[in-house]
């Protein structure tokens, strides 16, 4: 049976460092990570994606 999704490690270092953050510092990084993907994104999954959050699907 073929496995589908995806795996992410990571290091306890790395859980350490996120806790560490502020809120303000998560917020911003979570930002960062999400114009990132949607500029990833081809323009047909962005107008997807503009409809999904002005309800219009």
């Amino acid at each position: 049976m073929e496995r589908k999704g995806f795996r992410y490690n990571t290091t306890k270092e790395s859980l350490i460092n996120y806790a560490e953050l502020s809120a303000r510092q998560k917020l911003e990084w979570l930002e960062e990570a999400n114009r990132f993907l949607y500029n990833s994104m081809s323009k047909s999954k962005q107008n997807i994606m503009e409809k999904f959050r002005s309800g219009k699907i």
